[in-house]
């Protein structure tokens, strides 16, 4: 009782917890609007006398229009690509932009020594840097520097993590819940990763190549007889962009990081060169060449562009069906990895 003889109200129940045990369900709208609020209190009605269950989801199907198959191919495909230029795409780090330029500028050495022996009329500075077969086998199959620090080393720093990072981040789940198709997938990283080894190799063979005709004041019949030399060039190039960029994404397809794939394709490139070396050297025996992809892109490319073969051991085609059978298991295992991976996290 109060002072003042009247029996005190009992407080109202603000909070659900501080209401008693029923059994019941009590669902409350603290905010809302006056149009729907009436809707929500009878479903809730409806929700409390099936047993706990709060809502129903309902998948609908979407009949909107899809994007060509052309466009979503070039999404993949500018994703990696344009990464290297500028922002908003696949970031690649500031150490690899800065090596792809590094051996961009290097891979144009010989055609500086072009233009420089162009402008100060040297004959003998020319038949070293000109325009010849072996110059330009040299430009792309040479060992040493090309073949040792830059295609390998770039070749390795692009596949590092082009499909591995897509297993470890789960990537592949906005990929394939997309109408996407695999073959799609595995073409577009090949071309991205396929096209910028091809802006340092075939760009700087074909300005090596047009600096020539531009420095020496070459005529139509000099270009008819070297212009066969270019195009064997650029095929040797293309093969060897293949093989590089099949291996190396093989190996990025069975791993789950970036370390492991760039780290092996270099060991299977200048590895198994070193392990043949020294066995011709040891032994005079080059069957272990046929294990070796730069050796045998450079056997072939010596028979297409047709300079002095240092292979003397075994024909050429031996090296070509090697070639042939390396693509063919990296592509085999690239596949069947692909085909493998899920919509979500591995």
């Amino acid at each position: 009782m109060s002072e003042l003889g009247e029996v005190p109200k009992p407080m109202p129940v603000e909070f659900a917890a501080e209401a008693p045990v029923t059994g019941k369900v009590r669902l409350d709208a603290a905010w809302g609007s006056t149009e729907g609020d009436e809707d929500l209190t009878a479903a809730s009605t409806t929700v409390g006398k099936s047993d706990g269950q709060i809502f129903k989801q309902q998948y609908k199907q979407w009949n909107g229009e899809l994007n060509p198959r052309w466009m979503r191919n070039w999404a993949i495909l500018r994703h990696h690509l344009l990464g290297i230029f500028k922002k908003g795409h696949r970031p690649w780090g500031i150490p690899i932009r800065l090596y792809l330029l590094v051996v961009f500028v290097a891979s144009l050495s010989d055609v500086g020594m072009t233009l420089v022996s162009g402008l100060i009329g040297d004959s003998g500075l020319h038949s070293v840097w000109g325009v010849s077969r072996d110059n330009l086998y040299a430009h792309v199959l040479g060992f040493f520097p090309r073949n040792m620090l830059y295609y390998p080393v770039v070749a390795a720093l692009l596949v590092g993590g082009v499909i591995s990072e897509d297993r470890q981040h789960g990537t592949s789940a906005l990929y394939f819940s997309r109408p996407i198709t695999r073959f799609d997938y595995v073409a577009m990283k090949f071309i991205s990763v396929a096209m910028i080894q091809g802006i340092l190799i075939l760009v700087t063979l074909a300005l090596y190549y047009f600096a020539e005709i531009a420095t020496m004041g070459r005529g139509w019949a000099w270009i008819i007889d070297t212009f066969p030399l270019f195009l064997a060039t650029v095929f040797s190039a293309l093969l060897l962009i293949f093989t590089y960029t099949s291996i190396g994404l093989s190996l990025s397809s069975v791993s789950n990081g970036k370390f492991f794939p760039g780290i092996a394709l270099l060991s299977i490139i200048l590895g198994t060169k070193v392990l043949a070396f020294i066995s011709s050297n040891l032994f005079d025996r080059e069957i272990l060449y046929l294990l070796s992809p730069y050796d045998c892109l450079a056997h072939v490319g010596q028979a297409i562009i047709g300079t002095q073969p240092t292979y003397d051991q075994y024909s050429w085609t031996w090296s070509l069906a090697s070639l042939v059978a390396m693509n063919g298991i990296a592509l085999y295992v690239l596949s069947t990895r692909v085909s493998s991976m899920e919509v979500t996290r591995e």
